[in-house]
């Protein structure tokens, strides 16, 4: 599948902010907050739509983030490497879709801003995107439980970039 990849703006940003996820994955869920559109759209936060399709029948599949805002409060972030979020359509999520997704987030963050290593942290329980990060090289480095309310265990990963 092609994947094109651009500056979020505000019809992408109020189509994510509605997207709801299933348990467990509903923590992923925005629930229409406005104040999430206004952050997915402000261009210091580096977010990004990701459209899936060919040119004439291209559908938002997706979003990814880079830098500050792809962290969770009580990692180690002390190493440089350019950090990497992402969110996939709800239904496109648990049917094969995630590695290419992925690859191409991976792919254009890269190109955009040429880091030696790029680092992914995950929530432990979502094996589905660790083992697509696992997929593209990454591995595990640390282990935290995130200093905000509600606690949660995270899962950093690393990989050199191309």
């Amino acid at each position: 599948m092609a994947y094109l990849i651009r500056p979020m703006d505000d019809a992408a940003a109020r189509a994510v902010i509605t997207w709801r996820y299933a348990p467990p994955y509903d923590v992923y869920s925005f629930n229409g907050q406005e104040a999430v559109r206004r952050f997915l759209c402000a261009p210091a936060n580096d977010y990004h739509a990701v459209y899936a399709g060919e040119e004439a029948q291209r559908q938002l599949a997706g979003f990814c983030c880079f830098g500050l805002d792809a962290r969770v409060p009580g990692g180690n972030y002390a190493a440089p490497a350019l950090d990497v979020g992402v969110g996939m359509r709800p239904d496109l999520t648990g049917s094969g879709h995630g590695h290419e997704f992925v690859g191409a987030v991976i792919a254009y963050g890269a190109a955009r801003h040429r880091p030696l290593v790029l680092r992914a942290t995950i929530a432990e329980f979502n094996e589905r995107s660790q083992r697509v990060f696992s997929g593209h090289g990454f591995q595990p480095v640390q282990r935290f439980e995130r200093i905000t309310r509600p606690p949660r265990d995270f899962v950093v990963m690393l990989r050199a970039a191309d």
